[in-house]
């Protein structure tokens, strides 16, 4: 297949002189004269690369290049800075906003050659396939983590699951992203799974999509599942965070809704998962170290070059206690929205168990069940608006 590359440039002379060059070396030529219009080929033909001019009118090279690392669509596209700007600092900044390489104008041509064709080699989305999925059967990746353990991720995520499927009536799939440190294996009846091991033991090239479909568990619930091993032995697995981009690919092609449960704090694979999100949640509870965590959590979210105003932050009071802050006082000391407060309901979440199903379909209107509810109502409304 031939690969396609996209030129962003204002200079219409590069656009004809670099694109004959490429085209002559076998190569599909896309161009745009203007970030805007660059950005929205980008999302629409997903390129093989992306060679990105600095300087340019109204939207520079810098800002393209970090809306490019925002989207899910290009997140992986590699991106070949092509300038005239030759100080170090200009460097180091294309660099930190998402470039994989950086060459000055005017370069040899055989020069510029190399660094496409070593680009291209290097690059993950070729080998492993994204350029040929369309982006509208990407589904709608959700990410939810903790500053601290315990303050109810998991339960988060699963009901979140199941309200997206109760409103939806799609593919939803419920992922447990955490080796050696599974519990829905046991909460909803399931068997020892060694599906998520199995993707992230090989090598990404390896993470295809009938692989990950055979990982996956239907539940009685109406979820798909990808259930993480108990055995703490398996915690080094997450070390392997080439094979968490792959698998969120793959995952993110086969449901609308991907409901993540991403664990504790941002360990390498978070940070490299967390940007390929849609929609990033954090819980928290009512006691000062825990919104202080928090807090430090949310900046360092941010600097993942991701927008701290699209975090969400829920507050889960998971028991009736007068030590709990009430949420304006910790939405004050937490200097964040939050969007809900989830009530304790321990009579509820113990029926759940028992019944081995998220608790938002064992008493649907029950007032902890509809705070589910209405966070998936939340997201859908995101969702379309996409």
């Amino acid at each position: 297949m031939t690969e396609k590359i996209l030129i962003i440039d204002d200079d219409l002379d590069t656009l004809r002189l670099v694109g004959l060059m490429l085209q002559k070396q076998g190569f599909q030529i896309s161009a745009a004269t203007n970030g805007e219009q660059g950005l929205a080929k980008a999302f629409e033909e997903r390129p093989d690369l992306i060679l990105l001019d600095v300087m340019m009118p109204e939207m520079d090279g810098y800002e393209v290049a970090r809306r490019l690392r925002q989207n899910p669509a290009t997140i992986s596209t590699p991106i070949l800075m092509f300038t005239a700007k030759t100080q170090l600092d200009d460097k180091v900044t294309g660099f930190e906003v998402g470039a994989d390489d950086y060459l000055t104008k005017p370069a040899h041509p055989a020069e510029l050659q190399a660094h496409v064709k070593a680009l291209l080699a290097r690059s993950s989305a070729k080998k492993s396939g994204f350029g040929t999925v369309p982006r509208e059967q990407y589904g709608y990746v959700i990410g939810i983590l903790e500053a601290r353990g315990g303050l109810g991720v998991t339960t988060l995520a699963s009901n979140l699951a199941a309200a997206l499927y109760n409103r939806s009536q799609a593919d939803v799939i419920l992922a447990e992203m955490t080796p050696g440190q599974g519990v829905l294996s046991m909460e909803l009846g399931q068997p020892y799974q060694k599906g998520l091991n199995e993707l992230l033991e090989g090598s990404s090239v390896e993470i295809t999509r009938g692989k990950v479909q055979a990982a996956l568990t239907a539940h009685n619930s109406g979820l798909k599942l990808l259930l993480a091993s108990e055995n703490p032995r398996d915690v080094s697995l997450n070390s392997h965070v080439n094979n968490y981009e792959v698998l969120v690919y793959r995952l993110a092609s086969q449901a609308r809704f991907i409901v993540m449960d991403l664990g504790v704090g941002l360990p390498p694979f978070v940070q490299k998962v967390l940007p390929l999100c849609h929609e990033q949640i954090l819980v928290l509870e009512g006691r000062p170290n825990t919104i202080q965590q928090t807090k430090l959590l949310i900046d360092e979210i941010a600097k993942l070059s991701l927008d701290r105003k699209g975090i969400t932050v829920v507050l889960n009071n998971r028991i009736r206690s007068e030590s709990q802050l009430p949420w304006t006082e910790v939405q004050a000391s937490l200097g964040h929205s939050i969007s809900m407060t989830l009530t304790p309901a321990p009579e509820l979440f113990i029926q759940a168990s028992r019944l081995q199903t998220p608790a938002v379909l064992c008493q649907p209107t029950n007032i902890t069940a509809q705070q589910f509810l209405k966070i998936a109502d939340l997201i859908l409304e995101r969702e379309k608006a996409r």
